[in-house]
């Protein structure tokens, strides 16, 4: 199946595709480093480097799958929190790729502050444009006064909706990458489609990786290492890991743990050991003081952050049991983030750690388009002329 990728970063959702087994027809973004990257490590006659306004859908054609994320900042939690009023918001142009290239299905990853109640009427209608991508804005028309159109049309025409659409928030670790990492998930079946969506089931559980570092005492065994007490292995912990053992059914998968920093890390010596690991340079400087302390080495790392005025380094240290911190090399964060070892980020390490910040967890990525590919291969089409062919396209410039 066919994906276009847009708003791709360096690709790690395209990455995760490719691996579940879609073949990327192109790549659309803006930023000239990730856009390097994309080059290194996918097909770099099929990048598009520039505005996605500017790129022209209509030379594509036979799009099964439409991916990307959307730009964060106006929903972050650490930005400024202004949303369909900030011009850095693509929504309204993702939605303008559905509307031109009608694919089959549709997957969107976005930042858990896109949920924060202050964003929920312009995430409903996000989600409604989605529903409704054909349904366009009037020129000098609203968004709430469009938002009220929709919201009566998906009233009184449930029939007429042109996909069906479905949101997530998910945690990375549950899935097996290494980092404690929420994310909204947004994906769209066209409704012409008869197939069954479910986002994938979680494959990793906290309680499990408590019950074999604290009960078992198998995670430490695995390592080869001493037992590390740590404060967060509360009694309380211990007792609902303990009890989640014992009421595991035994017909049902049984949950792996979380995997944590040091899991990622096997065999990745010190970078200041000799060495010839490209991008595991160590850095100076790290340090630790209150609200600044580092991935802890035996859990799953902290969301590794892109950064609006360079990278964070509280999120992208490990913090050691013996109390020592480091900053993580960009060969250690891309083991974090589940990137193929050989996978190669462009720029110096601040750039890259941005690039690696940004992208979706390739693991995960993998996962939803497993899950994906399933629903679309099982799928019975139905009539598709029920579905509003593209008349024109125009929408509202973000304020």
């Amino acid at each position: 199946m066919n994906s276009l990728e847009i708003f791709s970063g360096a690709g790690g959702l395209a990455k995760g595709l490719e691996i579940a087994g879609f073949s990327h027809a192109a790549f659309v973004e803006f930023n000239k480093h990730a856009c390097q990257s994309l080059a290194k490590n996918f097909e770099p006659r099929k990048v598009f480097c520039g505005d996605v306004r500017d790129y022209d859908f209509a030379s594509l054609s036979d799009i099964d799958l439409v991916a990307g994320g959307p730009p964060c900042q106006p929903f972050s939690m650490g930005g400024k929190h202004q949303a369909n009023a900030d011009s850095r918001d693509m929504f309204p142009y993702a939605i303008n790729a559905i509307a031109a290239l009608r694919p089959k299905a549709f997957v969107f990853e976005n930042v858990k502050g896109l949920l924060r109640a202050s964003f929920s009427e312009y995430f409903d209608y996000v989600l409604l444009r989605l529903a409704f991508p054909h349904f366009f804005i009037e020129p000098d028309e609203s968004w709430q006064a469009h938002l009220k159109k929709l919201r009566n049309k998906a009233l009184n025409e449930p029939e007429s909706v042109q996909y069906h659409v479905s949101h997530k928030l998910l945690n990375a670790a549950d899935y097996g990458v290494p980092q404690c990492r929420e994310r909204v998930v947004i994906v769209g079946i066209r409704s012409d489609i008869k197939c069954k969506w479910q986002f994938p089931s979680p494959t990793h559980s906290a309680e499990q990786l408590v019950f074999e570092k604290y009960v078992s005492g198998s995670y430490w065994k695995r390592h080869g290492v001493a037992p590390v007490n740590a404060v967060a292995s509360t009694q309380i912990s211990v007792q609902r890991a303990t009890q989640v053992e014992a009421q595991t059914d035994l017909f049902a998968p049984k949950l792996l743990a979380w995997r944590t920093v040091r899991d990622a890390l096997v065999g990745v010596c010190d970078p200041r050991e000799p060495h010839s690991i490209s991008g595991h340079e160590f850095r100076h400087g790290a340090r630790s003081y209150p609200g600044h302390t580092g991935s802890q080495f035996d859990l799953p790392a902290k969301t590794i952050k892109a950064g609006g005025h360079g990278v964070p380094g509280g999120e992208n240290m490990i913090a050691f049991p013996d109390g020592t911190v480091r900053y993580f090399t960009t060969f250690e964060a891309k083991r974090i983030q589940t990137f193929p070892d050989d996978f190669i980020f462009e720029g110096a390490w601040g750039e890259a750690m941005r690039q690696i910040g940004n992208a979706v967890p390739v693991l995960l990525a993998r996962r939803l388009g497993e899950a994906l590919m399933r629903a679309l291969s099982e799928k019975e089409h139905l009539n598709p002329t029920r579905i509003a062919q593209p008349r024109r396209i125009a929408i509202a410039e973000p304020a």
